[in-house]
């Protein structure tokens, strides 16, 4: 760190301590600046790459005439810390042996140290390579680095096949789910509760639509060769004034993850149907990708990989690049399960594993 309180990263470093620095420099969403600057001033330092920075977004690209142009991605910025008490999944991290604890330790700190390890180190990779860190993935979709980039710098954001390195344990995921949400409401008539009969209790008819969406039966969907589970739920419910007022509105909102195969339309339509005699309002929907595996590009790297590929259940910005007619697939270190818990964590040699499967693979 220099007197400015600027913090420095050291690409050459052991990619799983490269890891615990990059976490060390605090980056909750909006809060991306101080590791988008120790970013940038690495890849500005190597002669290989052409950058370009948009806010606390980056881009870095070889330019070696190569007949395929791959992307790697990940983002910057992590969700807030822990309140927890004694948490380890914090800032700054910490070391249990060989286990890497900390904020975006799996999310997805060790996947952005791999790229700036491979940015730094492959002068000429086999394909042409760019990279993207990027802000704002862990917050509402229209604050997104990610989408900002494809709309201000669409030629640096061209490519054969992406890959994004959120964690899959070092399985190869391909596509996602894409996600919807919605409000499901009630009505009713508003009356004291010591003369419930002059009302119409809102809450309580409320309970035909939790029937309906407990009763469901999830599908699971094969796409391209890879099956993808669905779900849907209720995630929040609110209802009611006073605790002497019958309630004449409740509100439920629902959170669909459907398979690839289905438009955010589609997933609409699906929710509609199930819940037909209910007002329901579709609030945010992002479409899923499909897996693309059979992609050349992608077909050379699953089996470089050498694991059996599996689905993504949930949305990673996989789908932006398939909107951008982009085959991707998530590949990166740590369990996705322990993402954003007070106890995250990822094994120096996951990081390390990583990172030796793409150079292999870009080498």
């Amino acid at each position: 760190m220099t007197d400015s309180g600027f913090q420095r990263l050291d690409a050459r470093a052991d990619v799983a301590h490269l890891t615990a620095a990059i976490i060390d420099i605090n980056s909750v969403s909006g809060n991306e600046r101080a590791l988008a600057d120790a970013v940038e001033e690495i890849l500005r330092g190597c002669s290989h790459l052409e950058v370009v920075r948009d806010g606390d977004s980056l881009i870095a690209r070889t330019n070696l005439g190569r007949p395929e142009r791959v992307i790697l991605a990940g983002h910057l910025d992590t969700v807030p810390l822990p309140h927890v008490t004694g948490s380890r999944g914090t800032v700054p991290s910490a070391w249990d042996g060989e286990v890497l604890y900390g904020r975006g330790a799996t999310d997805m700190k060790g996947g952005v140290a791999v790229q700036l390890s491979l940015a730094a180190a492959l002068t000429e990779p086999s394909r042409d390579t760019t990279y993207v860190f990027y802000d704002h993935e862990e917050v509402e979709a229209s604050l997104s680095g990610l989408g900002r980039l494809a709309d201000s710098y669409p030629d640096w954001l061209r490519g054969d096949f992406a890959v994004l390195l959120e964690p899959t344990n070092g399985t190869v995921e391909g596509g996602c789910n894409g996600t919807a949400r919605f409000n499901v409401t009630t009505t009713g008539r508003a009356a004291h509760s010591a003369r419930a009969w002059m009302g119409e209790n809102a809450i309580h008819k409320m309970a035909e639509v939790l029937m309906r969406l407990r009763d469901h039966e999830p599908a699971t969907v094969r796409v391209d060769g890879l099956d993808f589970r669905e779900s849907l739920n209720a995630v929040l419910i609110s209802g009611g004034t006073a605790g002497n007022v019958i309630p004449d509105r409740a509100v439920v909102e629902v959170n669909y993850r459907f398979a690839p195969d289905k438009s955010p339309e589609d997933a609409e339509k699906y929710v509609r149907d199930l819940l037909v005699g209910y007002e329901v309002e579709r609030t945010d929907a992002a479409a899923g990708a499909r897996p693309g595996l059979h992609h050349p590009a992608a077909a050379a790297f699953v089996e470089a990989v050498g694991a059996e590929p599996k689905p993504k259940y949930g949305w990673t910005d996989v789908a932006r690049f398939s909107a951008l007619g982009i085959p991707a697939v998530n590949f990166g270190p740590g369990d996705a399960l322990l993402a954003h818990s007070d106890n995250e964590h990822v094994s120096g040699d996951a990081i390390r594993a990583c990172l030796k499967a793409l150079s292999e693979w870009l080498a």
